[in-house]
């Protein structure tokens, strides 16, 4: 009896669930049951689909506070029922080794299913010709980064669009000027300028906005399908719209933080900005209300959390001494489905289907995961949320299940939360408890992406 909602209709609509798959969606289901949910006056919605975490992931002098475990416990907590991490080249090293270290860090931990982007750092002729294994083994998208340590060049960058595209690949794109960076860092640190409020002056909206239209180009130049992640402003949206309009296979997401926080967080008494200092950084107020349109008008097709956790006691404080010294990243895994549901769908900023396709059918589709994944309808995984659209809570801290000690949403007013979790058929979270077992998530071999 509950209000079915896919990323085409919304319903009202009994579910049958047999064998870990959706059996039956009809107007009336009669008969034995071992188990019946009563969904009456909540929303049913596709289990939530996060593609870009980054679970025990290793920086700069530390490790992100959430493992595969606890990382994937607050994702399912809040509605979120397959994930997408990242298994990282490091220079000199086989891409192979790379990807095999993380299944076994994976393995037996995560309690719902999960997959891996491959970030390429490497770019020599032995990681180029692993590629099309890796495609045909379901680890068809990979990442470069145009800054950090683990950046590539434009040749490199070039070499592998062309590659990953020649087996039917995607590339996912960090997009940010790596020496417009590096220069406003070692500047502010010459002249002393240390807190964490200089963290987004080091790394400004151009930076994003140069390499979002450079790597637009250099897709466009071999033909290759291009996925830009956690797209912050106006002017990297701009340079999307337009390339999409011009026909090229450009997509984008962006998260919550750039959706609902802006820049003036970085003024937080003391060292409090430092809980912000997560890269791209949060951008000027005005940007928010674009990236909003972009996620309606179809410009942006995802919304992820780019979730890298760290305790601010002892982690943030890190850097302490200088904001280049903080590990960047925040936390998130947990809240993007009430928060885009209170703030884009309460808000008349998205619609009921708009919210299902970019919170869970456009990152199916997107990566290879469609109609497994991403959507309710007969033989798809029985993965399912029941949102009360009338619960209210306060978001803090304390009913959060993120390994860290603070969210950047503190005191948030949230109407609507998920009160029952589904992933294959399972009931793992009721009323915010997880009752699931430990290590019941399967890694999904991906199919192919697809273009939208």
């Amino acid at each position: 009896s509950g209000t079915v909602v896919t990323e085409s209709a919304v319903m009202n609509k009994d579910l049958g669930i047999e064998g870990g798959k959706i059996a039956a969606v009809e107007d009336k289901l009669d008969g034995p049951a071992k188990k019946v949910i009563d969904a009456r006056g909540k929303y049913v919605f596709p289990g939530a689909i996060d593609v870009h975490v980054h679970l025990n992931a290793a920086v700069p002098r530390t490790v992100s506070s959430d493992n595969f475990r606890t990382g994937a416990i607050a994702a399912a907590c809040g509605g979120t029922t397959t994930i997408i991490d990242f298994a990282t080249q490091e220079d000199g090293q086989a891409v192979e080794e790379a990807v095999a270290a993380r299944l076994r860090e994976a393995a037996g931990e995560a309690v719902i299913d999960y997959g891996f982007h491959i970030a390429l750092t490497d770019i020599n002729e032995q990681t180029l010709a692993a590629i099309p294994s890796l495609v045909e083994e379901g680890f068809p998208s990979f990442k470069l980064y145009m800054t950090y340590r683990l950046r590539v060049d434009d040749g490199e960058m070039l070499r592998v669009l062309a590659k990953v595209k020649d087996n039917g690949g995607l590339v996912c794109v960090h997009a940010e000027n790596h020496h417009m960076i590096d220069y406003l860092i070692e500047e502010y640190r010459r002249t002393g300028k240390t807190s964490p409020k200089f963290h987004p002056l080091s790394r400004p909206l151009l930076a994003e906005w140069e390499a979002t239209s450079r790597a637009i180009k250099l897709s466009g130049l071999v033909k290759a399908p291009i996925y830009i992640v956690h797209v912050t402003c106006g002017k990297s949206l701009a340079e999307i719209a337009q390339a999409r309009e011009q026909g090229y296979p450009v997509m984008g997401e962006t998260c919550p933080q750039y959706l609902l926080l802006d820049e003036d967080r970085y003024e937080s008494p003391g060292f409090e900005g430092a809980k912000y200092v997560m890269s791209p950084p949060l951008r000027p107020l005005g940007n928010q209300a674009v990236l909003w349109n972009g996620l309606a008008d179809g410009d942006l097709q995802v919304v992820s959390t780019d979730h890298c956790p760290f305790y601010y006691k002892g982690q943030k404080e890190m850097g302490r001494s200088f904001f280049g010294d903080i590990p960047n990243g925040a936390p998130g895994i947990e809240a993007r489905p009430t928060l885009l549901y209170t703030y884009g769908v309460r808000q008349g900023r998205l619609s009921l289907q708009q919210y299902v396709n970019v919170i869970a059918a456009n990152p199916a589709k997107i990566f290879g995961l469609y109609p497994e994944k991403g959507t309710i309808a007969a033989g798809s995984d029985a993965d399912l949320v029941i949102f009360d659209p009338h619960a209210e809570k306060i978001l803090t801290k304390e009913i959060l299940h993120e390994h860290t000690d603070y969210t950047p949403y503190e005191g948030a007013e949230l109407k609507g939360f998920p009160v029952v979790t589904i992933a294959r058929g399972e009931v793992i979270v009721e009323k915010g408890v997880f009752t699931g077992k430990d290590g019941r998530g399967k890694l999904l071999r991906r199919r192919r992406p697809n273009l939208i």
